[in-house]
């Protein structure tokens, strides 16, 4: 492959595995946090290129519709046409609707939905004329079952679905594949691994998601025949209760 994978919410687990895995496959990973995390951000850019891969770190703010703009024309225009995009951002908040604040709520939608929205919209500008690409967001158990404590959560991830699959009816006609994946399931992460106990035994017998496993399923997902294409996915560890 050639050209970039643009990776929005590239973290330390899930988003770092995703830019590897289509580093591998011979894209640019260029991967995004907010500038508070730019550190972060170009050592893991760095490890990609340790792997003699290619990674380019740009901080931006994904909430921002100028930063959005910008960021898009600086990879088309300095690395090569985005292939892939992937929206990867989490904000995962607990709060009892009470004590859900107005801030809050909106804070996790611009977050989760209205940042999902901005990439895909665009990327969709550059694909389109080009008649392929491949946009995919993340999704989570929240996006088709809200919880208790999670009305923020869930109305952010609920939303970005329905982008998700309103965008795939709209593109996939122009020879752009538009899939949302449910990552349904505790992820073997740094947050995971330092509040839940037991990891290692979870890790041991596959009761947590792998997040290179993960990472395997969006490039499967972009290298999809036309004729068999994937609008939305699920993953779960297989003891997993759904």
């Amino acid at each position: 492959m050639t050209g970039a994978c643009l990776i929005i919410g590239a973290g330390d687990d899930t988003g770092a595995a995703i830019a590897r895995a289509f580093a591998r496959e011979g894209l640019t990973s260029c991967v995004v946090r907010r500038p508070r995390h730019a550190e972060d951000l170009e050592k893991l850019a760095q490890s990609i290129r340790d792997e003699v891969h290619k990674a380019l770190a740009i901080p931006a703010d994904a909430r921002d519709e100028d930063e959005m703009v910008a960021l898009v024309e600086k990879i088309e225009a300095d690395v090569g046409p985005i292939e892939v995009a992937v929206f990867n951002i989490g904000a995962n908040v607990n709060f009892p609707v009470t004590e859900t604040t107005s801030r809050v709520y909106r804070k996790v939608w611009e977050m989760a939905s209205f940042a999902g929205f901005l990439m895909g919209r665009e990327v969709a500008k550059r694909q389109k004329p080009r008649g392929r690409g491949t946009i995919i967001f993340t999704g989570a158990t929240a996006s088709v079952r809200g919880g208790k404590g999670y009305s923020a959560f869930a109305g952010a991830k609920h939303a970005l679905r329905a982008l998700a699959e309103s965008m795939a009816r709209e593109l996939g006609p122009e020879g752009i594949h538009v899939a949302h994946v449910i990552v349904d399931g505790m992820i073997d992460s740094r947050f995971i691994r330092d509040n839940v106990p037991g990891v290692d035994g979870m890790r041991d017998d596959g009761r947590i998601l792998n997040p290179d496993h993960i990472a395997a399923n969006y490039v499967m997902l972009h290298k999809q025949p036309k004729d068999a294409w994937t609008q939305e996915l699920d993953l779960r560890p297989w003891k997993e209760n759904w």
